[in-house]
Parts: structure tokens; C-alpha cells; sequence
């Protein structure tokens, strides 16, 4: 349960870095002391949202090789920050299998975007893995 709710912080964390970069953002353990995750998961939490930020411009233009008639900017900030997550893990984390990484990303579609996002969200990551 906590690695999901880590998950959860990771795109929270991202969604925000689609808005502003992460010097003019929340800083990240301000963010973590309200939460409750044991300190394992601080660390996992930590170490990919670093990874993120520093593989952000590469992540987006992997992203934007894998979506078909549209652009990034057309994108629903929160369809682009569960993207993000997904493409990070598949791309340069590399510890999940796929079906994992899309489950989480489409998971975290049906809980935070529209009824129609989880299937373009997997749609894309199946693009992204071959």
C-alpha cells in the first residue's frame, strides 16, 4: 500500500513540475512531512522525482514521439504528469515490467483525469515500450 502511495506523491510532485520549474515549486520535504510514508519509500519517492527533473526535457521529447495528433501542450497537465511518471520508470528506472508500469499510470488516470484518459494514457506507454 505505501509504494502506492508513494506512486501518488511522485504524480503530484510531477504535476506540479508541469507547471513551474522545481526551483519555484513546493520544495520537496515540505511536501513529504504530511505525509505518511515510512522512510523507504521517502527515498523511493525522492530518488525518482530527482530522476524525473533530471531526464525532464528527454522524457518529454520521448513523449512527444509517441502520441499521435496532438503535442505536448495539448496535453491535459494531468494525463502529461502521469505520462511523465510512466515514461521515467519505463526509460530510465527500469525496476517494473511493463503491464506494471501501465497499470499504475492507467490506475492513477482513473482516479485523477477524465474517463477517457486511461485508455490514450496506455494507449501511449504501449507506443513508448516497444
Amino acid at each position: 500500500m505505501s509504494r502506492i502511495m508513494a506512486r501518488d506523491m511522485i504524480f503530484k510532485l510531477t504535476f506540479e513540475l508541469c507547471f513551474h520549474k522545481p526551483e519555484e515549486g513546493i520544495l520537496f520535504e515540505e511536501f513529504l512531512k504530511d505525509n505518511p510514508l515510512d522512510q523507504e519509500n521517502v527515498n523511493f519517492v525522492k530518488s525518482f522525482y530527482t530522476g524525473i527533473i533530471e531526464h525532464y526535457d528527454e522524457i518529454l521529447d520521448i513523449i512527444s514521439k509517441n502520441i499521435k495528433d496532438y503535442t505536448i501542450d495539448r496535453l491535459f497537465k494531468v494525463d502529461l504528469a502521469i505520462l511523465i511518471v510512466a515514461t521515467y520508470e519505463l526509460k530510465f528506472d527500469n525496476s517494473n515490467p511493463v503491464k506494471i508500469v501501465a497499470n499504475e499510470a492507467v490506475e492513477l488516470a482513473k482516479k485523477y483525469s477524465t474517463e477517457k484518459s486511461y485508455s490514450f494514457i496506455n494507449a501511449v506507454i504501449a507506443s513508448i515500450a516497444k
